[in-house]
Formats: structure tokens, C-alpha cells, sequence
């Protein structure tokens, strides 16, 4: 799914100016990159706050348009006001295609429930992480990476090496010889 967010640039900064902006429906943001300047933006609170819901949006090439240039940004981080909901700050980092980038994919198990441990012995399986650290081109990053459960039995501990991840994707901790677990399995050992 593709994203384009549009943005203005910010004149005036600060905790006064950043509440009116949030009063107008708008979020004060920044948008930042390799060998350019940081530059204060603004965006549209109902278009980011519907997409933030969306898991796809987090590891998604979003097209920013700032004074009529497009570029290709992703999310970095956001900041959420603790009771209301309502984004107070969100910041974009630009890409290029041909660079690499780091960033953590969310995680989904898929067919636990077609396993041995889920059917015969009453288990379940558990997500030690929610999501991964990976290396890839901005082209490449997946929207998330998949567990294939299908035949775990109870007692088994599922590690990073058994993600197949998708071509052009490198596991960060994979690359540093860290196999980390990332699921457990529990159920009745028969």
C-alpha cells in the first residue's frame, strides 16, 4: 500500500507555536536525512492519525510532498498525547534508494493453529519479540515477516533463524551472529 502525506513548512517553533498548529489540525513534525538539514514541517493530524493505525504504515515508503518536491521518507518515531487521542510530533526520515536502511519489522505467527502443540498437546505459542531489526534497501523492506509454525510441539523455542526473510533482507542480530529467540511453545508434553 502506498502513502503520500502532504506537509507544509513550519515558520514559527516552540511549545506556543506547536499548540496552535495542534488546535488547526495540524502536527508539528521534522523531516531530516543523510546531507540535508533538518526542516520543521507541519501535516494533517486526521490523514497521519488514521495511518499510524495501520501496521503497514510504520514500515511502509511514504511520498511526502513539501513546496511541490516529492520524496520518499518512513516513519521514525511519533509521540502520542498520553489520554487524548491525538499525535503530538512526528518525525520523517528521507531515504534513498540505493542505501540501506535499519529498521524494526513487526512479526506474525502463522499456522499455529494447524501445529502439534496447538491441537494435540493444548499449547501456545508466544512472541518473545513483536518485531525484528533489519537491513535492507527502502524497495525491499517488507511490511512484516512471518513464523511458520506448522510444526512446532510443545517445548519448542523459535529463534531468528527461523524467519525465512525475503530476498534482499538481512537480520541485524543474524548479521552479528546473535540467533535470538523469538517464540516459545508451551502446551502438555505427551
Amino acid at each position: 500500500m502506498s502513502y503520500e502525506i502532504q506537509a507544509t513548512v513550519r515558520e514559527e517553533q516552540g511549545t506556543g507555536a506547536s499548540r496552535r498548529l495542534r488546535r488547526e489540525g495540524q502536527i508539528p513534525a521534522i523531516l531530516y536525512g543523510e546531507g540535508q538539514e533538518p526542516v520543521a514541517i507541519a501535516v494533517d493530524h486526521k490523514t497521519v492519525y488514521y495511518a499510524l493505525e495501520k501496521e503497514s504504515f510504520h514500515t511502509a515508503l511514504i511520498k511526502l510532498t513539501l513546496n511541490g518536491a516529492t520524496q520518499d521518507v518512513i516513519v521514525r518515531d511519533f509521540q502520542m498525547h498520553p489520554f487524548r487521542q491525538q499525535v503530538q510530533h512526528i518525525d520523517f526520515q528521507s531515504v534513498k534508494a540505493d542505501q540501506p536502511l535499519r529498521i524494526r519489522v513487526p512479526l506474525h505467527i502463522v499456522n499455529a493453529e494447524n501445529s502439534h502443540a496447538v491441537k494435540l498437546q493444548g499449547g501456545r505459542v508466544s512472541l518473545l519479540n513483536t518485531s525484528v531489526e533489519v537491513l535492507a534497501l527502502p524497495a525491499n523492506i517488507p511490511a512484516f515477516l512471518e513464523l511458520d509454525c506448522a510444526s512446532v510441539v510443545a517445548g519448542d523455542i523459535l529463534h531468528l533463524s527461523d524467519i525465512k526473510l525475503p530476498e534482499g533482507v538481512t537480520s541485524v542480530s543474524l548479521k552479528r551472529n546473535e540467533n535470538l529467540a523469538v517464540a516459545t511453545v508451551t502446551g502438555k508434553k505427551r
